[in-house]
């Protein structure tokens, strides 16, 4: 009887570990993997999509079981558009892009982006499209009557330019539709978009299963994804957001530097003062800081300008421009290398950024000032060359007359040796001379220079 009252308390212990354990472990059970959500604001370029290359990336390696892309943008470079697909493709977790808060839009890239999420989601207010991919580069006059357009939407122009656009037209419409395909959305209205440069407000947009849904912030699109069954990599993923954890991350310091170096207006600015650093450590030798920091700014400019689509006809103008300008500071034209360098460097930066995308073109205003600035410089470089022109020369032998020179040596009338302006001369006097006596020189035969005790009179 007593082995089974041990029995039987054995178990009750057992039985007590066994419901402690579960008891413990299921706020474990229950709670769900946070969810990660990045924004892209404003135009779509190298900073924003390493930023999300890279927070995708990141959320993936911390456990993360969905990433919401915030996304307000007027559009973008292709190139930087497709590093940002290419990621949302690859992504071993579900990407939700979301055009978000109120007022925003998903224009041109943002809408391709939109299509090739796992889930599309808009906050009322917002709107997308207008996905006609921009002409890049300087073609004919687009301002002028076009022929109608033909039945796939594109204009009929039998240029090399037409030729090349009907290209990207044809390209972008087949990359839209095959990703509205790959996630089952519309892809005639896509298409359309392409070719008409067509846009939906959210509602609408909903309608026409462009879009899965709708949500007015953040945390009513993680509760409207509860439950939901997505397709990531060929496996499906069932989403538990109800209780998820949000976490925002901001960009970081290299995003922000690099947005900086890819502005057009700031590569401008240091590559111009790279080269003016370069000019002025070339004409004073030995300054070193004009060279130190020319050199870091010309390099950082010219890494800018590699990630963005630049035109290399303007690059060239601005090159020459430069060329002229230090030209002028070394081989004074009086003013015409100058000018002829100020008019190429502003041709060449009106046409550097080969895009007519937002948010990517050189500010006339700032083109004006480098202008004016180059100007000003220019001028006082002629100026001081005008008078240094005008100066009379000043070193050589024939500017010795009349100079005070020190006797190194007694003559007693005849030749000798004198320090002249800190060099050793050959003299003749007719009267006897004391070493270190002070006197003038009042004639210069070659090599030889007369003189006379300075106090003769």
């Amino acid at each position: 009887m007593f082995r089974r009252s041990s029995l039987a308390g054995a178990d009750c212990m057992r039985a007590l570990v066994v419901f402690l354990l579960i008891f413990l472990c299921a706020p474990a059970a229950r709670a769900a993997a946070p969810i990660a959500v990045l924004t892209i604001d404003g135009a779509i370029g190298p900073a924003n999509a390493d930023y999300v290359v890279r927070g995708i990336a990141r959320a993936a390696r911390e456990g993360n079981q969905l990433v919401i892309l915030q996304v307000d943008t007027p559009g973008g470079l292709d190139t930087a558009m497709r590093d940002v697909i290419k990621a949302i493709l690859t992504s071993p977790l579900p990407v939700a892009s979301y055009v978000a808060p109120g007022g925003a839009r998903a224009a041109s890239a943002g809408t391709y982006i939109l299509y090739a999420s796992h889930i599309a989601a808009m906050a009322p207010g917002t709107n997308i499209g207008a996905a006609t991919p921009v002409q890049v580069g300087i073609g004919p006059d687009s301002g002028g009557p076009r022929p109608p357009p033909d039945k796939d939407g594109a204009a009929k122009d039998d240029s090399t330019a037409g030729s090349m656009a009907r290209k990207q037209m044809n390209d972008a419409a087949a990359y839209i539709r095959g990703l509205a395909q790959m996630r089952g959305r519309n892809a005639d209205w896509g298409e359309r978009s392409v070719r008409e440069s067509l846009s939906l407000p959210a509602e609408e947009a909903l309608k026409l299963q462009v879009i899965d849904l709708m949500a007015a912030d953040v945390p009513a699109l993680v509760k409207a994804l509860d439950g939901r069954k997505v397709a990531v990599l060929g496996r499906e993923v069932t989403l538990d957001t109800a209780a998820a954890p949000v976490n925002a991350s901001q960009p970081d310091w290299r995003t922000r530097a690099l947005s900086a170096l890819t502005n057009p207006s700031i590569a401008l600015i240091l590559m111009t003062l790279g080269v003016y650093g370069l000019m002025f450590e070339f004409m004073s030798p030995g300054a070193v800081a004009p060279g130190v920091i020319g050199a870091l700014c010309l390099l950082l400019g010219l890494y800018g300008l590699q990630l963005l689509p630049v035109n290399y006809a303007g690059l060239a103008f601005i090159l020459l421009g430069v060329a002229f300008m230090i030209g002028e500071a070394f081989l004074p034209s009086f003013g015409i290398l100058g000018l002829g360098g100020v008019a190429a460097f502003v041709a060449g930066a009106l046409m550097l950024i080969d895009t007519e995308l937002p948010d990517y073109g050189l500010p006339l205003g700032l083109v004006a000032t480098v202008a004016v600035i180059s100007a000003v410089l220019i001028a006082a470089t002629a100026s001081i060359a005008l008078k240094t022109r005008r100066r009379a020369v000043y070193g050589g032998p024939e500017d010795l007359v009349g100079s005070v020179a020190e006797v190194l040596d007694a003559t007693s009338g005849g030749e000798g040796w004198a320090n002249v302006r800190g060099e050793t001369w050959r003299i003749a006097s007719t009267t006897p001379l004391r070493r270190a006596q002070v006197v003038r020189v009042v004639g210069q035969r070659g090599p030889l220079l007369d003189v006379v005790p300075a106090d003769y009179q």
